[in-house]
Order: structure tokens, then C-alpha cells, then sequence
């Protein structure tokens, strides 16, 4: 129940209460002021005047009778005519008056001679006029001890003797009236008087009453009102403490909220939903620190896998492809990122690929968990682009890849693959390095007695044979002698690739080390001419510089025999500084026929050539020589308006005192 609808009952029985006592107080008044009791009221007074007026007649009466048997003629004489008046008529004090109102004589009741009272002058006014007049005292006086309650009479004397001094005698009686009748006309004074003032208050006191009222009854309403309030405000904040609370939650303040700490349910209420509260904000807290943690893990676990050299690729139970990293995207050149939500078979170039391995999750997942995963390699065709943001095809590759797939717990699949492609030709110029160690081992060891033997064969035979047979001794001696000096060039290459020393790394100032082999290569002795631009202020770089000219040969001569055929034929050797990387690049370019696909493939492993008389070991040798300087080697063929110019290898290495690998 809400506050004014306790305030409305509040006021409600006071309303009641207020109109009966209305009904009460107008009639009660009304009761007061019955016509009966101011007909007896005024029945009371005029029986008062009525026996005022015979005791006043009787008096005058009597003053009349008394006056008129009055004839003395001295002072004294009139004290003695008086006193037997005022014991003939009961009076308490009689006294003559003359003309001028003068006192003539007095006698009263107690026998002192004090001054009585002196006539007014309307009352001698009236005597003189009409002879007689009478008035009564006191009887509205009641609380003054010495205003007796008295019959007062003024008696002009008539009688001729009065006259003779031509004066005018007045003679006022005084009596008091009987002690009863001035109490029972005093009472109903009283009573009439006190009527008459109800009467003439009435409205003023019915107007006071209801206003008493009233004010007793606003009184009464604003007191149960603010009781109403007061108790109403003690019930409502309970209420109110919990309904801001209820919507501070749903609008997902989960914060301490206060609570009351009264015995009472209410009380008890608020304490247990802040209670509530505060365990739901402490649950919050922890699945905040919680997710925290998780978002912290999974960060760790993404820049983990953004900096693997491995690819890693999270696949759906359907080969749908859910995640990628950058890995993935850089091994395999392919713009992977756009193919998320799309089959691993829809990728382009990637189709066998991604047959094969989904073959193998859909095997080990027929396993029924008896296996969870594999592991396989693979050789794979993928294009060469211009850079890690431009995905535009520019040639093929071929790379090895190790694939390792599992069974996540929640049925994805996991490809995890990394390119060996380094690797795996690590390994065969490892194997190669042996095979050529003895090699150089084996095979030199009878070179020299094979050809000693076909020289003495061919000194001891000479001029023993005809001559047809003296000339297939020499051609096949002279075949021998040069296969075996073939034999031996190709065994020394063995041994320079088997047991190349390692590289004596000293500051080399490379532009120097070009210019003093600029001689060997003069347009007079070399096969093509070869043109030297090196830029100034080139800094030193770390290097071995008897290794650093042996690159340099094979280079030269790899670029000239790769242009022999064109008759511009020239050779480029180019060094540059490069600031952003902080390495000076040494480039070799020709106008040749370019590498073929194959050789681009694998042109640093052992034997791999084109020319027919090459052993295959010229850009193993740089490529060895270039680890060990770490120094970075790239081999491209060169384009000009979509054509092929010419190949092109760069060689970038690092500074004096620099720390990049």
C-alpha cells in the first residue's frame, strides 16, 4: 500500500469524528438558547419590576400621607415629625430639601447625622414637575457591600405652610428593600443578563466551538499525516533502498550496495540482497580476472603463433578453414587470411595439398581416438610473389614441407607445417660435402699412376708400330692425359667444396677489393666485358677476403658464360650502401638467358648446372662462402617490359663491429 493511500485512511476517521462533533456542538448550542428559557427569564424580571413598583407605590403612598400632615416650623420641630415619618413608613433615612436644594433636616435608621444623599438634579427637576417621583438602587450592584438595594422617594410638599417663606420643600424618604426580593430579582438579573450575553455571543461562540473543532481536527490530520509519513518513510526505505539496488543491477552495477540495520523483515531483506550483490560482484570480479587472464593467454598464445616460423592452420571436422597465422600466409606465399570460413581445397594453389591432408584427418578420425595425429612431408609448387603484401604471381618454387596434423578435444583439426626446404638442401650440400671429400679421396690417389702409365706406355711403343697403330697409341694416350687432367680439375673442385676453410672474418673495404681485380678483367683479356660500378664512400664490411675473391670469380665467370651467345654480351658488378638495412650489396648481372625454373629451385645445391662442361659446384661454393659471412644471397632473373634479360645475383653483407645476422 503506498504513502497517500495510508495517509487517506489516516484522515478518513478524523473526518468522521469531525462531523458528528459538528452535529453535537450546533446542537448543544441551539439547546442553550431554548425560547423557554427566556420566556421564564423574562417571566422572572417583570415579576421583580412588578413587586418593585407595589413596594415603590405603597411608599409614595405612605410618603404622600405623611408629607401632607406635615406643618411644623422650626428645625428642631422638623426632626421630630421626621423621625416619627421614618418609623410610620419603615424607612431607612428621611430628608428635607428646599428650594436651592438645601439640606433643611435629616434623620436615618443608625441615628448618626450624616449627610444623606442629594437629590439629583433630573430628579428635582422631575419633582418640581410632577410633584412625586421614586427610583430604586442597587439591585444591579450585588458585589458592592455599601450600594445597598433601596426604594428612593421625591415628595414636593404642597401644603400652604410650607410656602410662607416662598421656597419649595422636598422630601426624600429612602428604604431598603426586602432581602429576599433583592436576591430572587438579583438571580434572575443575573440569570437574564448572563442569558442575554449568551445570546449575544452565540454565533461568535458556535463560530468558536466549530473553530476549536477544526483546528483540533487539522490538528489531528496533520499529526496522523506526519505519523503516516514518518511511519510510511520507515516502511518505504526498505523498499526504496532495494528497488534502486534492483535497478542498479539491471543496468549491470554489480558494486557493495547499502543496506539497513534494523530486526525487522524488511531490514533483513536489504541485507541479504546486498549479500546478494556483493557475491555477484565478487563472481564478476573473478570472471573479469578470469577473462583477464584469459585475454592475457590468449595474447601470449596469438603473438606465440604470429611469430612462429611454422604455418599453423585450425580447420573445422569439414576442412573449413576457422584460423591462420602469419607463418602459414609466409611459407606458402598465399594470401591465406582472405580464405578464413572457406575449404582448404578452395585455396589456390593449394588443392593437392589440401587433399592429402584432409585425407589424413579423415583416416586418424576413423581411428576413433586410437590415433590423434600424423606427421608427413611434402613437396609442394608454390608461386614466387614480389613481396609479403603484393600477392600478385610473379614465377613458381618448389619447397618441402613437414605437415603435422592433430585431433583437437573439441573435434577441429590442427595443421601445423614448417618449410625444410633450407634444410633439406643443408643436408644434401652436407651429404654432397662428404661425397666430394672422398671423392677427392678416392679418385686423385690414381690419377697420377694412370697417366704416368699411358706417357711410359706410349715413350716405350714409339716407333715399335706401323704407323696407323702409332697414331690410335698417341689419340688414345692424348685422350687419356686429358681426361685424366679433367678428372683432377674436377677432384681439386671436390676438395676446394669438401674442405673449404673456414672464413678469417677481418674489416675488408670491398670497393678496393674490386678495383685491384679490375685488371683480370680488362676489355683486352676477358671473354665479356665486364663493367665495374661501385659507389663511393662504401663502408667496410667483415669478410675473408681470399673467399670474398673467390665468389667474386665464380660469379663473373658464371655471368660470362651465361652470355656468350649474345652478342652485347656484358657482365654488371654493381656495390651499393643501404642505409635501411644497414648492409652494402654487391650485385652481379648478366644479359644472359637467365636461370631456368629448376636451377632457380635449387641452384645452390651441389651439381645442379646447365652447362655441359660445369660441375655444379660454382654457387654451392658462393652459397657456402656467404654462411659464412651471413651474409644474405639472392638469385633472380631479370625483366624488362616482361621479358627476360639476364640473371642477376646479390650478395648484402653486414658492417665492421654490426650485429645483424
Amino acid at each position: 500500500m503506498s504513502t497517500r493511500a495510508q495517509q487517506g485512511l489516516n484522515i478518513l476517521p478524523g473526518i468522521l469524528i469531525y462531523a458528528v462533533s459538528y452535529q453535537f456542538v450546533t446542537r448543544s448550542i441551539e439547546v442553550w438558547f431554548d425560547n423557554k428559557v427566556e420566556v421564564a427569564l423574562d417571566a422572572g424580571l417583570n415579576l421583580s419590576r412588578s413587586t418593585l413598583e407595589s413596594l415603590a407605590s405603597e411608599l409614595v403612598t405612605g410618603v404622600r400621607s405623611a408629607g401632607n400632615n406635615m406643618t411644623p416650623s422650626s428645625r428642631t420641630e422638623w426632626s421630630v415629625t421626621l423621625e416619627k415619618a421614618r418609623d410610620q413608613l419603615g424607612a431607612t433615612e428621611i430628608s428635607l430639601w428646599q428650594g436651592n436644594v438645601q439640606l433643611v433636616a435629616s434623620v436615618s435608621e443608625s441615628g448618626f447625622s450624616l449627610q444623606p444623599e442629594r437629590p439629583g438634579a433630573s430628579e428635582w427637576r422631575q419633582v418640581r414637575t410632577s410633584g412625586v417621583t421614586w427610583r430604586s438602587d442597587g439591585l444591579e450592584e450585588a458585589g458592592n457591600a455599601e450600594a445597598f438595594p433601596r426604594i428612593k422617594v421625591l415628595y414636593r410638599l404642597s401644603d400652604s405652610g410650607f410656602e410662607l417663606d416662598r421656597k419649595i420643600y422636598v422630601l426624600q424618604v429612602v428604604k431598603k428593600l426586602p432581602p429576599v426580593l433583592v436576591n430572587n430579582a438579583r438571580a434572575v438579573l443575573e440569570a437574564n443578563r448572563e442569558y442575554q450575553e449568551r445570546a449575544l455571543a452565540r454565533s461568535g461562540l458556535q463560530r468558536m466551538y466549530i473553530g476549536t473543532l477544526t483546528l483540533s481536527l487539522f490538528l489531528s490530520v496533520f499529526g496522523a499525516v506526519l505519523l503516516a509519513v514518518l511511519f510510511g518513510n520507515q516502511l518505504a526505505r526498505p523498499l526504496l533502498l532495494l528497488a534502486e539496488g534492483v535497478r542498479d543491477v539491471a543496468a549491470g552495477d554489480l558494486r557493495p550496495k547499502p543496506f539497513l540495520q534494523g530486526k525487522d523483515e524488511l531490514d533483513g531483506l536489504t541485507r541479504s540482497f546486498a549479500e546478494m550483490t556483493q557475491q555477484l560482484f565478487e563472481a564478476r570480479q573473478s570472471v573479469e580476472q578470469s577473462m583477464v587472464q584469459l585475454d592475457v593467454a590468449r595474447s601470449h598464445l596469438q603473438t606465440m603463433l604470429d611469430n612462429l616460423t611454422a604455418g599453423v592452420v585450425l580447420l573445422d571436422n569439414h576442412g573449413v578453414i576457422l584460423s591462420i597465422n602469419p607463418g602459414a600466409t609466409r611459407i606458402l606465399k598465399l594470401p591465406l587470411s582472405v580464405y578464413v570460413g572457406q575449404p582448404l581445397e578452395d585455396v589456390d594453389g593449394l588443392q593437392g595439398f589440401a587433399t592429402q591432408v584432409l585425407d589424413r584427418f579423415e583416416e586418424i578420425t576413423a581411428e576413433h581416438g586410437r590415433v590423434d595425429h600424423w606427421e608427413q612431408s611434402y613437396e609442394l609448387d608454390t608461386a614466387v610473389y614480389a613481396s609479403a603484401k603484393d600477392f600478385s604471381a610473379q614465377a613458381a618454387r618448389q619447397i618441402t614441407l613437414v605437415a603435422r596434423g592433430a585431433l583437437l578435444p573439441q573435434g577441429d583439426w590442427l595443421l601445423v607445417f614448417d618449410d625444410i626446404t633450407e634444410i633439406v638442401s643443408a643436408q644434401r650440400s652436407q651429404a654432397w660435402t662428404e661425397v666430394a671429400r672422398r671423392l677427392a679421396h678416392e679418385i686423385k690417389n690414381p690419377l697420377t699412376p694412370i697417366q704416368l702409365s699411358a706417357e711410359r706406355l706410349a715413350m716405350k711403343l714409339e716407333g715399335k708400330l706401323p704407323a696407323t697403330e702409332q697414331a690410335l697409341l698417341t689419340k688414345s694416350v692424348k685422350t687419356i692425359v686429358e681426361q685424366v687432367d679433367a678428372l683432377q680439375r674436377l677432384v681439386n673442385e671436390f676438395r676446394d667444396f669438401g674442405r673449404l676453410p673456414a672464413a678469417r672474418l677481418q674489416p675488408v673495404d670491398i670497393n678496393q677489393l674490386l678495383s685491384e681485380m679490375m685488371p683480370l678483367y680488362d676489355n683486352d683479356n676477358a671473354r665479356v666485358p665486364v663493367h665495374w660500378q661501385l659507389e663511393a664512400g662504401v663502408p667496410d664490411v667483415m669478410g675473408d677476403a681470399a673467399q670474398l675473391r673467390q665468389v667474386v670469380h665464380n660469379l663473373i665467370q658464371n655471368a660470362q658464360d651465361a652470355s656468350m651467345d649474345n652478342p652485347q654480351a656484358q657482365v654488371n658488378v654493381i656495390t651499393e650502401w643501404r642505409p635501411q638495412s644497414q648492409r652494402v650489396r654487391l650485385t652481379v648481372q648478366d644479359n644472359g638467358t637467365g636461370f631456368s625454373e629448376a636451377v632457380l629451385q635449387r641452384a645452390f645445391e651441389p651439381y645442379v648446372t646447365t652447362k655441359a662442361s660445369g660441375t655444379g659446384l660454382g654457387l654451392a661454393v658462393v652459397k657456402k662462402i656467404a654462411d659464412e659471412h651471413n651474409a644474405r644471397i639472392e638469385l633472380k632473373n631479370r625483366m624488362q617490359a616482361d621479358e627476360l634479360c639476364g640473371a642477376q645475383v646479390s650478395l648484402s653483407f653486414r658492417l665492421v663491429d654490426s650485429h645483424d645476422n
